[in-house]
């Protein structure tokens, strides 16, 4: 992807330290301290424009929320649209709320093991060749380094428009020996799933009728107890 930014972007972004992080190394271990609490950590990696991230950090207050991605324009507009839902909510800053420049592929040295509860991959890029799948975000190399940093609560929560990608994921997760729950072949299936926020791709391909599929990945001790139980309780 090639985005043509603003001129005097990077000094705009480091006007906006209530809100982006342009090196989140400095944070590594101590996000808690960057947010004043110790409040669940969830991560979108591959943010782009910024409209699932805002609308989770409104519709969960009780959650901080980073989002992710390795552009500074995508920063900058995701910047305009976090402080934009939260001044419709009357408040002064997003509170819960910070976007972080950097790259997935350096995500160990961003965050400590066990300080991230959820981890969200909306829409990542497919990479259809066969020579770039070590690319993909669900490549088990990926994998091991969503383990390593998430906590005994920890989810991966995984959405895409292609089929493709997501065969290829559940094979991943699979052979990683992860447990995957609510599988959805078709999310919005017969209207739009009002439980859950949408981000620019997904609004753009729901209107155009395609399926998007889903799952969420198990990985923390507690979760995967938390799994278990809640299957006993349905049968």
């Amino acid at each position: 992807m090639r985005l043509r930014g603003r001129k005097g972007i990077r000094e705009d972004l480091e006007q906006q330290r209530d809100l982006v992080v342009l090196d989140p190394r400095e944070y590594k271990g101590r996000w808690a301290e960057a947010f004043g609490n110790g409040r669940p950590i969830h991560i979108e990696l591959g943010m782009g424009k910024g409209q699932f991230i805002s609308g989770m950090s409104v519709k969960y207050p009780e959650v901080n929320f980073i989002g992710m991605d390795m552009y500074d324009e995508l920063i900058r507009r995701a910047g305009e649209k976090v402080r934009a839902i939260w001044r419709e909510q009357g408040a002064e800053r997003p509170e819960n709320v910070r976007l972080a420049l950097g790259n997935v592929e350096s995500l160990e040295e961003f965050f400590a093991p066990g300080e991230v509860e959820r981890i969200y991959l909306n829409f990542s890029d497919p990479w259809p060749k066969k020579k770039h799948w070590r690319r993909r975000l669900t490549h088990p190399r990926f994998l091991d380094k969503y383990r390593a940093l998430l906590n005994e609560r920890g989810e991966i929560h995984f959405k895409t428009d292609s089929r493709i990608l997501f065969e290829f994921s559940l094979n991943s997760f699979a052979a990683c020996g992860l447990q995957m729950s609510d599988i959805s072949l078709s999310l919005h299936e017969g209207g739009v799933n009002e439980g859950h926020v949408m981000t620019e791709y997904e609004s753009k391909f729901v209107g155009q009728g395609l399926p998007i599929y889903r799952c969420e990945v198990i990985v923390g001790e507690a979760a995967l107890q938390r799994y278990h139980e809640h299957k006993l309780e349905r049968f």
